[in-house]
């Protein structure tokens, strides 16, 4: 897996995204699910997964949720933070997904599609006391039982092309593309020639086809 940013920045991204929910939720009084939808309308979110160095280390979680706020509302915040010393459940949903978005290089917006952030926030029994790998084991788990379809079927579909007209495009065998659309074969670990030769049928890149959860 390709990630957006190096493994060296992920604790000061995850501090940042967690004090950021935090400041958001109880100093700024939003709703996590409405200030989350503010960080994706604000382009922050598509940045910080992007790996933008100015945001994961250039700002401070307050910093940051002072500069959504700004970006959607035109507002300047000037609200004065009050530091806590336990981890409140936003802060936790943010450190959390953070890392989740990191391991995946899923955007934020494609997470929380799926599982929204408060259903993230609400993870935080029993998983705060655990390895954050564990949460990521669950939000695999809740992802794909609500998104089953494959990029490729769902790519293909898109092209408006039966999986027999793939087939016959591409010269990938009809029966190694239903073992892909129905996870019975990991397209990730397909041949380079078969996802090149689909991704040309389906004229999209061969990056798109492969399944990041």
């Amino acid at each position: 897996m390709i990630h957006a940013y190096d493994k060296i920045y992920l604790e000061k991204a995850q501090t940042v995204l967690g004090r950021m929910m935090d400041y958001a939720v109880y100093d700024l009084q939003y709703d996590a699910e409405r200030f989350f939808e503010m960080f994706m309308d604000s382009g922050c979110a598509d940045r910080f997964g992007d790996g933008d160095y100015s945001l994961i280390v250039g700002k401070s979680g307050v910093e940051l949720a002072r500069l959504v706020v700004e970006k959607v509302t035109k507002t300047l915040v000037t609200t004065k933070p009050k530091y806590v010393v336990n981890r409140s459940p936003e802060y936790w949903a943010g450190w959390a997904l953070a890392y989740f978005q990191w391991f995946t290089s899923l955007s934020f917006r494609e997470i929380v599609a799926f599982v929204p952030i408060n259903e993230v926030i609400m993870l935080y029994s029993p998983y705060h006391e655990m390895d954050v790998r564990q949460f990521c084991d669950k939000m695999t788990e809740l992802y794909k039982a609500r998104n089953p379809e494959t990029n490729l079927k769902r790519l293909r579909k898109v092209a408006g092309m039966t999986q027999n007209e793939l087939a016959a495009q591409s010269e990938v065998p009809l029966r190694t593309i239903q073992q892909y659309e129905q996870r019975q074969k990991d397209i990730n670990k397909a041949r380079a020639e078969y996802v090149v030769a689909m991704s040309k049928v389906l004229c999209c890149s061969p990056e798109e086809l492969i399944e990041k959860v």
